[in-house]
């Protein structure tokens, strides 16, 4: 299993419902990302065809339905034959129908697309508020094989609210944890910047210190139909210090960029022990005991 893995996040502006547009930039920041030497490029939640429009309840579900689609579709299509010329991976997010048919049920997905094509899919677990007027609950974790051992995905709410999500990835074996998503700062508001911050950074970090693992992140920034978003998109992981405790490091992007860019780093994986999660030298045992937390149910 591989250590070294260099992952790019995207900030990226979406072109409201305007799929073509959005697909070709998608296309352009992989392949720009990948002649940099990506081997993995993230992109935000719902970016195909932007958040606002599923989330507006004027607009009907048949006219949801008719921009989603399948994940062997022509935009996976589209993306999967950069990721197959360079051989690399790519997880950006959409709205998924299972079958093409006039009364599809949605999810809220981010879609894996790897060097031999689409992978699969994960439909969020846990839509956020008015999401759930559009699309369907998922029922089941995603990671994906690679070179570098399982890489995980969970969307957005799934990150910030739910912890036992990212846990779970880690205890099968994951290093790297992406977060495809779309969190608002909410322009006029006085301080918004700062309310975005202190909501987005600490769960993202919280993940790292509690999980000693790498976490990447990629929002959407700008405006969309109606709302803005903050942007942020970032690689955060541990930290080597001389300190048992977990600390963690900034390796790509920061809080506070909003600009539409490439957030590019190199990282080694072998610092991301899962401390929790591997068998300790005293006890032969993992600290993390779901066996246990199962009763409490």
């Amino acid at each position: 299993m591989k250590d070294i893995i260099t992952v790019a996040v995207v900030n990226f502006r979406v072109d409201a419902a305007n799929k073509e547009s959005n697909l070709s930039r998608m296309c352009g920041f992989t392949e720009a990302a990948a002649k940099r030497g990506a081997d993995l490029v993230l992109f935000p939640e719902l970016c195909l065809y932007g958040y606002d429009y599923y989330v507006d309840e004027n607009i009907s579900q048949e006219e949801k339905i008719a921009t989603a689609e399948t994940i062997n579709g022509p935009s996976c299509g589209a993306l999967a034959e950069i990721t197959k010329k360079y051989g690399i991976y790519t997880v950006f997010g959409m709205a998924e129908k299972k079958e093409d048919t006039p009364d599809a049920v949605l999810y809220n997905s981010a879609v894996a697309i790897g060097p031999e094509g689409v992978i699969g899919a994960y439909q969020k677990m846990h839509p956020f508020e008015t999401e759930s007027i559009w699309c369907e609950k998922g029922e089941d974790p995603f990671m994906f094989d690679t070179p570098w051992g399982p890489i995980s995905v969970g969307i957005c709410f799934d990150t910030y609210q739910f912890p036992e999500l990212m846990r779970h990835y880690v205890y099968k074996g994951s290093r790297l944890y992406l977060n495809p998503t779309a969190v608002i700062e909410e322009i006029p508001k006085e301080g918004s910047r700062q309310a975005f911050i202190d909501y987005y950074a600490p769960t993202l970090e919280y993940g790292v210190l509690c999980n000693t693992i790498y976490v990447a992140s990629s929002n959407l920034t700008g405006t969309d139909i109606v709302n803005y978003f903050g942007g942020g998109s970032c690689v955060i992981g541990p930290k080597i210090t001389p300190f048992y405790e977990t600390n963690l490091h900034y390796y790509a992007g920061n809080k506070d960029n909003v600009q539409e860019e490439i957030h590019m780093a190199t990282i080694d994986l072998s610092l991301a022990t899962r401390r929790l999660a591997v068998n300790k030298e005293l006890t032969g045992v993992p600290d993390y005991r779901p066996e246990i937390y199962k009763k409490f149910l």
